[in-house]
């Protein structure tokens, strides 16, 4: 898989509605990708927690969870100084 490819398969979470992430994910799945991964950070991990729940109890309960790794990472915010986040990346795939 090429590094663009990889890049394809990465939904980031973030304020929109939690359905079109679900959406999103099920697009991929669709075409036939071996892994999708959600990733998100601050308050929108709950988010992609969400969508990984809706996905398994509600769409395609033969989704795999394959990894959940967690971080943290330093931002700029606003007026310049340096915030540290949490961060999550769920790595899924259909069996």
């Amino acid at each position: 898989m090429t590094e663009e490819n990889k890049l394809d398969n990465v939904i980031y979470v973030g304020k929109k509605p939690t359905i079109g992430y679900v959406l999103a994910v099920l697009t991929q799945l669709s075409q036939n990708v071996p892994e999708v991964i959600i990733r998100a950070r601050g308050k929108q991990i709950s988010r992609a927690v969400t969508v990984l729940e809706l996905l398994k109890r509600k769409y395609r309960p033969d989704i795999k969870v394959k990894s959940i790794t967690t971080s943290s990472e330093e931002l700029q915010s606003k007026d310049g100084k340096t915030v540290r986040v949490s961060a999550i990346e769920i790595v899924i795939s259909s069996k």
